[in-house]
């Protein structure tokens, strides 16, 4: 072989490795990942087409980069698998009237009354519920504006004497999500006859950057629903929302 022909392949060789350890350094946390998907890691091509169409997805970078709120506990690994078991990419749909408990259509298709717009309020108490929890719900409450009237309960004494406490910002409700408690990010619309927002903050290795940008990680109903998405995405359809016009709250939950 003569000199510059090995000293070619030689570079060739350097070439094809420098790139599959450019690939593989890209296959790091991803926030994207829906039920059943990684949730330290971004899944490989080949599962891609697994991950669910209800998820908004965002980068969250290297993998070296530090969780904002600590890691997962096994108590918040036992609350994703109770959230991801509720299946919200496909009941509780907006534009259906649901029972509010299971997420499923309770009136025929060609119903035209109250209560089909969207069941934010409804997954959130449903959740809460399956959790020995209590918020807010049905029958103490109707479904219609439901989320204004739990984003005041929550704050009343009834609210405080069911277990529910009031929390600092998205950094806590984010670390106290992963340590397996049940947090709720409220918006409750300055017209009482305009629908709030309520939503699920769900356990997250979340860096600070994402959560400085776009809040929490979250699960919800709503005119869209998410697995999982960031909270700046789950609160967009309410303009005076995010991020000042929210508030949090967490509830303690034993597995």
């Amino acid at each position: 072989m003569k000199p510059d022909f090995r000293a070619k392949t030689v570079l060739a060789v350097i070439a094809l490795i420098s790139t599959a350890i450019a690939c593989h350094a890209l296959t790091g946390p991803e926030e994207a990942a829906g039920a059943g998907g990684t949730f330290a890691g971004l899944p490989h091509a080949r599962s891609l087409a697994a991950v669910s169409l209800a998820v908004r997805p965002e980068t969250e970078g290297p993998a070296a980069e530090p969780s904002c709120c600590g890691p997962i506990s096994t108590a918040g690994h036992r609350l994703e698998a109770v959230l991801d078991g509720m299946d919200v990419e496909s009941l509780w749909l907006a534009h259906r009237h649901v029972n509010w408990e299971t997420g499923q259509p309770d009136k025929g298709d060609d119903y035209a009354g109250p209560g089909r717009s969207s069941h934010c309020s409804a997954f959130a108490a449903a959740v809460a519920k399956k959790l020995g929890i209590y918020m807010l719900r049905p029958p103490d409450h109707g479904q219609i504006l439901l989320a204004n009237a739990q984003a005041e309960w929550f704050h009343t004494q009834p609210g405080r004497q069911a277990g529910w406490r009031a929390v600092g910002g998205p950094q806590q409700a984010q670390t106290l999500a992963n340590e397996g408690n049940l947090v709720v990010i409220v918006y409750e619309s300055p017209d009482p006859h305009t629908p709030g927002h309520v939503a699920i903050v769900r356990p997250a290795v979340r860096p600070q950057r994402l959560l400085d940008e776009n809040g929490p990680s979250i699960i919800q109903a709503g005119q869209k629903n998410y697995v999982r998405t960031s909270a700046k995405v789950g609160f967009e359809a309410h303009p005076r929302a995010w991020p000042d016009g929210v508030r949090y709250y967490a509830h303690g939950v034993v597995f």
